[in-house]
């Protein structure tokens, strides 16, 4: 894993994979607010995701508006959002007692609402702000095949509703059984299941919405424009482009997987880890009216995650399925460090595209007469050595700010964080922060130090036993 840590991650790639949810492109895709780049701004944010975007409109809706410039690399929301799942899911307690273990109940605790509040607040921006993007909420179910899974999840919810009172919105879980698991879920062969609220949306025409409501409040936008450096000028930062120079009071890195690349410092700290999606046609004899829930599979040493589109939206009832890094060569070693998102690794591919009928064994029947799968793609991830995002002030750095390495669950993290590191900006309302956002997040120094293993959270400990907490 050091060899793969140490792979510089460049600039994203031209001609990436087609992500569904990029199939037809938004007419944003290519946007430059002004012919020419402005020479200086007050502030510049690189990255065009959920995070970068959702910067720039929390700058922007502030009394006082600075001047934001928007660099993208590629076409806008291009990244890891634009090619995620579409799925607003914290599943809290698979890390809950690590966190525990390793932060202590009450951080632990904050990190759970955190995520929960987080993905309430996703959906309610979309319905406040009329943004289309099939945003739907309800409840996920993780199918658990594996026994020390079962009991992992056992244990977890239990101490969470021990942790949080049985009665907080974000400890609510329901067990099902084996045979409820097959009946229920149609998914034959568990050990159980657990079920818990979460939802679903278009990334990409989420990110879309937050981007068209920030440059109504005065955001350049410049696609297509990748940030080659950025170099401390003593009083600012210098941005170096293909376009031009950019002198800048502040620069934000929102560039998740990438941001190495930029601030070298984060070399081994932030880690790119490639992610396979498919979006497959159900078959023939699943739910006419779609599945009600969106799903996680888990086993052993893995998971995938699935979720249904919903009724009314684009090609209803296709199943978003990705996951699968452990079935590729050397349990997927090689998909760290890589940020080749214009390929796919074929053992993975071939494995997703088996996967629906496996999981769901006769409850799929035939595949669809058009074929099983209508896209598959590869994004970018941004993994970090503790598990945790990387937010606020760079440490011995004057006005250089991130918010980036979101650990594949981006769409449960990014939106909170952007507000909070804007409020770390402009010093507004530092109580709020200081009670709702998790320290774990914070950078600091000593987090920088840390020497990234690999992903965590994905297998059950040796010893289920949380440690006792001084």
């Amino acid at each position: 894993m050091e060899q793969r840590a140490a792979i510089r991650p460049g600039l994203p790639r031209a001609n990436p994979t087609v992500s569904y949810w990029q199939d037809p492109p938004s007419s944003l895709a290519n946007h430059r607010t002004t012919h020419d780049l402005p020479t200086s701004v007050s502030i510049l944010i690189i990255g065009s995701g959920i995070t970068g975007a959702s910067i720039a409109y929390n700058l922007l809706s502030q009394p006082s508006r600075p001047s934001v410039l928007l660099l993208e690399a590629r076409t806008a929301c291009s990244g890891a959002t634009g090619r995620n799942g579409g799925h607003t899911k914290s599943a809290s307690y698979r890390s809950f007692l690590d966190n525990v273990a390793t932060q202590g109940e009450e951080e632990a605790a904050k990190i759970v609402r955190y995520e929960y509040a987080c993905m309430k607040a996703v959906h309610a921006f979309a319905r406040e702000h009329d943004i289309q993007c099939d945003s739907w909420e309800g409840d996920t179910v993780d199918i658990i095949y594996d026994e020390d899974q079962w009991k992992l999840a056992k244990r977890a919810v239990s101490e969470i509703q021990k942790v949080l009172g049985d009665k907080d919105p974000a400890s609510l879980y329901h067990f099902w059984d084996a045979k409820e698991a097959e009946t229920k879920f149609l998914s034959p062969g568990a050990f159980g299941a657990v079920s818990y609220q979460a939802g679903s949306l278009s990334p990409y025409k989420y990110v879309i919405g937050v981007l068209k409501l920030a440059l109504a409040k005065g955001l350049n936008l410049q696609t297509e424009t990748p940030a080659l450096a950025i170099t401390s000028s003593g009083t600012g930062w210098r941005v170096e482009t293909p376009r031009g120079v950019i002198n800048t009071e502040k620069v934000i890195l929102a560039t998740n997987g990438y941001t190495a690349h930029l601030y070298p410092v984060l070399q081994g700290i932030i880690v790119p880890l490639r992610g396979h999606m498919t979006a497959q046609r159900p078959g023939t004899a699943m739910p006419q009216d779609g599945l009600a829930t969106t799903y996680s599979f888990i086993y052993a040493d893995g998971y995938e995650y699935m979720i249904p589109r919903p009724q009314g939206s684009t090609f209803a009832g296709d199943i978003m399925i990705g996951g699968g890094l452990t079935k590729a060569s050397e349990e997927g070693l090689y998909e760290f460090g890589t940020t080749d998102d214009t390929t796919k690794d074929p053992i993975i591919i071939n494995y997703l595209e088996s996967s629906t009928r496996t999981y769901f064994g006769p409850n799929w029947g035939d595949d669809h007469p058009e074929g099983r799968v209508r896209q598959a793609w590869t994004g970018i991830m941004g993994y970090s050595a503790d598990g945790f995002p990387l937010v606020g002030p760079v440490p011995d750095e004057k006005e250089l700010y991130i918010a980036a390495s979101f650990q594949g669950h981006g769409m449960v993290l990014c939106l909170l964080a952007a507000k909070a590191l804007v409020q770390m900006i402009t010093g507004d309302d530092l109580t709020d922060v200081d009670d709702r956002f998790p320290k774990a997040f914070r950078v600091t120094t000593e987090r920088m130090k840390h020497t990234f293993e690999g992903r965590l959270h994905t297998t059950p400990p040796k010893d289920l036993e949380i440690k006792n907490q001084e």
